[in-house]
């Protein structure tokens, strides 16, 4: 993410700094279209499409003395339309948090263009991951899917969805899709653009091949475990950044972050493995939403354990490079150390020098009278 300089001048209209510089206030006229749609009947129905979360299925239950109706919901394609709305909102917010919060504490801290760009990012990222791991253990909680592991797997396929699993996974597809054009607004150096395309690829995947595959609770749960460990990283980065003495959250993440991904494998390896492979429900039904077949669950399973196994060799990588590092700064405090010694004593002898054969000294007397 490069620096935005502030300048006086106005650049042209629809020019490419014209739109940087106001691509919020421009996408928050966009949004603000489809929000007018609403007040008129004429273009309610089609504003609904990109607002409100669609497919509403009402199922009326028995528990109780009396009958009470319950919403759920499943996916389809006019999905698309709702992720559209809402990754507007995402930039917006993003450009918030840039303007309000970041740009201020760059101004504070005078961070280098390096340090600036990263900064940037896990200010960013730690805010998503946060927010994104209270609401999904929100939801895992009221759902009880941690209490009882087996309703991953029992009942498949889950095609409908509680409101706030729905709402959950068009949110975290917008917020992905979104920092597509962020590659754009915030002015990303071109050597960085293929790191975060890989990552941002991999989420859009993985996150839409659980919903649309019917795998949400399993998703979920992968996903909650997944934030909670890049929030630990992002917030030590901002931590690092402010004390480059404090580093003590980077050895927790490291820890958290293999027993990550042995527990992401496990889960996935139980659910999709064992759990699906002795369901009943076998068979490839698309009107039904059943995709419990041998050759999309290895599909699945290989694209998850490729996926762990990437970034576990991402991060024996970033391990080397931090302890080649801290080799290299370990060996020049101990060449530097032998240096200062050796001036020090250089400046003693000096002064015995002096002292020795100075002017009053009788030696130097001697020399003066022959």
């Amino acid at each position: 993410m490069g620096i935005r300089k502030k300048t006086n001048k106005n650049p042209p209209v629809l020019s490419h700094e014209f739109v940087i510089q106001n691509h919020a206030d421009i996408v928050s006229c966009v949004a603000m279209v489809f929000l007018l749609g609403l007040i008129f009947e004429v273009t309610s129905k089609f504003a609904v499409l990109f607002i409100t979360v669609q497919y509403n299925v009402t199922i009326s239950t028995n528990e109780g003395p009396e009958e009470t109706a319950v919403n759920h919901f499943h996916h389809g394609i006019k999905d698309l339309a709702t992720i559209f709305f809402y990754m507007l909102v995402a930039i917006i917010m993003h450009a918030i948090i840039q303007e309000y919060v970041l740009d201020k504490i760059n101004r504070k801290k005078h961070f280098s263009k390096t340090k600036h760009s990263k900064f940037n990012e896990s200010g960013q990222l730690s805010a998503f991951y946060l927010f994104s791991f209270g609401w999904g253990a929100s939801i895992l909680l009221s759902e009880n899917f941690l209490s009882n592991p087996v309703t991953l797997w029992e009942d498949y396929p889950h095609t409908l969805m509680p409101f706030q699993m729905k709402f959950y996974y068009i949110c975290q597809l917008s917020y992905w899709l979104h920092s597509l054009p962020e590659l754009y607004f915030q002015k990303t150096k071109k050597e960085d653009i293929p790191r975060q395309l890989v990552y941002i690829f991999l989420y859009l995947v993985h996150i839409a091949g659980a919903y649309i595959l019917n795998l949400n609770r399993l998703g979920l749960v992968l996903l909650v475990l997944h934030y909670f460990i890049e929030l630990l990283f992002h917030v030590s980065r901002l931590i690092y950044f402010s004390n480059e003495n404090r580093q003590t959250g980077f050895t927790i993440w490291a820890v958290l972050f293999v027993l990550g991904r042995l527990l992401t494998l496990s889960l996935s390896v139980l659910t999709v493995g064992f759990g699906l492979a002795n369901a009943e429900n076998q068979g490839f039904d698309w009107a039904a939403g059943n995709f419990n077949v041998i050759f999309i669950r290895i599909t699945v399973l290989a694209a998850i354990c490729l996926t762990q196994a990437f970034m576990m060799w991402k991060f024996i990588n970033f391990q080397l490079r931090r302890w080649r590092e801290h080799a290299q700064a370990q060996s020049l405090k101990k060449k530097q150390l032998p240096s200062k010694s050796k001036s020090k004593k250089d400046k003693a002898n000096g002064v015995n020098g002096v002292n020795s054969h100075g002017a009053d000294s009788p030696r130097a007397r001697k020399e003066k009278s022959s």
